[in-house]
């Protein structure tokens, strides 16, 4: 791969088409109100508009890191930024809801298609352990800003202007990340087709993800036990293990099963996809028990939960790549656990009437945890990843992590609304129903967060010495 004019802007162009995919996520979110009122969507077609977006977004991220490393990840990246800021300015003049949902389908797919391979990109520009572990701090930074400022910025835009600028605000992003991308990135020819180009594995690994994350964004409306439920979560199963039968007797498989042997490859994935289960599910959870409680509004939320963005962020930039370094990343990522265990620990004894400053805040100090565990473990995830597979291994990481955050959503807002439930049986206020409701959800986050600790401990091994010469395959046997 040629070097690039200016790594630093490169990182920067990265760091940018990243902060619109997390933004894209939750900025929506505040907005749909008004979406709903404009454009006459039913209450029930009105969650398409994330759906259309979601099912897209993580059942497409594993296929386009193979296809990046097939084609080449710069042109998979450009193509990907070009599609989300078309999609976007659809998305913004759409008049009705069948347009907004296909916009927003358009977006899920150049999400997909750039947020695949940024890690590869990553990767292989920053080959140094030092530098690569600062990268990926910059590049942790702008993810924790992006999460944290979806649901303020959605709310700023949509009361000073219109809900159109929410998508609109894209393309000035998307138009400057494409034309600097063209600059900066190094270009790479990729291997090509006929080094992985198994059609009939891209078929059943795109089936079941779309499948299965489609399945888990309406346990909410269908339940855990209905048909609905159990016979689509049983047929997406199969359609992944119908996937990996197929990768272990292709001929050019589009995901070669040595990835998987890595320990911290596996590991990491597995850690991540449990991790990000209490973290995103806390981020929902936490604004709807200080909306719904406590009173507070959209934009009080997003400031009460703005020090958690700033200890996330300022973690992830200043801290965690020197960290990594002296200690290692797996000895750091059991650290941000431990913070942030504590914090859904403390989360599980909130009040009905809460104070912010002895309740609240020294939660969002604690979730600081954050800004350690997300820089560590897209070190161990990308740590095996060898130049012809960087942008495969991308996609992996990102897949397990929409599925965690899914997953997280899906079980946490379930089990707190079944525990509200039964305690307004019993005759409990609602403040106080949804509260103990809350309770359990963090309860439960905390289990999430010391599973991932195990693996950690159990499954990860600290990175060995780094050796400079060309990565082999032995690498991955690790």
């Amino acid at each position: 791969m040629s070097p690039t004019p200016s790594r630093t802007l490169a990182l920067i162009v990265l760091s940018a088409a990243s902060l619109m995919t997390i933004l894209d996520g939750s900025i929506v979110t505040v907005a749909m109100p008004a979406i709903q009122h404009d454009l006459g969507f039913t209450p029930a077609a009105l969650s398409w508009t994330v759906n259309a977006y979601l099912l897209p977004f993580g059942g497409l991220l594993l296929l386009a890191g193979r296809l990046g490393d097939l084609i080449g990840r710069r042109t998979m990246f450009l193509a990907g930024n070009a599609l989300f800021t078309l999609a976007s300015l659809l998305a913004g003049l759409a008049a009705t809801p069948a347009m907004l949902i296909a916009a927003r389908f358009l977006q899920g797919v150049g999400s997909a298609m750039a947020s695949a391979v940024v890690l590869g990109i990553l990767v292989t520009l920053f080959t140094e352990p030092g530098e690569r572990a600062r990268a990926i701090g910059v590049f942790s930074f702008t993810g924790a800003v992006g999460a944290s400022l979806g649901q303020v910025l959605g709310g700023v835009l949509t009361d000073a202007l219109s809900w159109h600028w929410i998508f609109f605000i894209n393309l000035p992003i998307g138009l400057v990340s494409v034309a600097l991308a063209v600059r900066v990135l190094p270009a790479d020819r990729g291997t090509g087709l006929a080094a992985g180009a198994d059609a009939l594995g891209a078929a059943l690994v795109t089936g079941g993800l779309m499948l299965g994350i489609y399945t888990v964004v309406k346990i909410e409306e269908y339940g855990w036990a209905a048909g609905h439920t159990l016979g689509l979560g049983a047929l997406s199963l199969a359609l992944l293990a119908g996937f990996f039968a197929r990768q272990a007797a292709a001929r050019t498989p589009l995901m070669p099963l040595r990835v998987l042997r890595s320990r911290n490859v596996s590991g990491a994935n597995l850690a991540q996809m449990l991790g990000l289960s209490a973290m995103f599910a806390f981020q929902i959870l936490v604004a709807l028990y200080m909306q719904k409680v406590l009173g507070y509004s959209a934009l009080e939320t997003g400031l009460a939960m703005l020090p958690a963005a700033v200890a996330i962020g300022g973690v992830s930039l200043f801290l965690s790549a020197r960290l990594n370094a002296r200690f290692g990343a797996r000895a750091v990522l059991v650290a941000g656990l431990v913070m942030l265990m504590a914090a859904m620990g403390w989360l599980t004894r909130v009040p009905v009437q809460a104070s912010y400053v002895t309740d609240l805040l020294p939660v969002m100090l604690l979730i600081a945890g954050g800004g350690l565990v997300l820089p560590a473990l897209a070190t161990l995830g990308m740590s095996a990843a060898r130049p012809d597979d960087a942008g495969l291994v991308s996609g992996l990481f990102n897949t397990t992590q929409q599925i965690g955050m899914a997953l997280g959503v899906a079980v946490l807002s379930t089990m707190a609304a079944s525990r509200t439930g039964d305690l307004l049986a019993r005759g409990l206020t609602d403040a106080a129903a949804l509260t103990g409701g809350y309770r359990l959800a963090f309860g439960i986050a905390a289990g999430l967060l010391l599973s991932a600790l195990v693996v950690a401990l159990t499954v990860l091994r600290p990175p060995a010495p780094a050796v400079r010469q060309p990565a082999s395959p032995e690498t991955l046997s690790r």
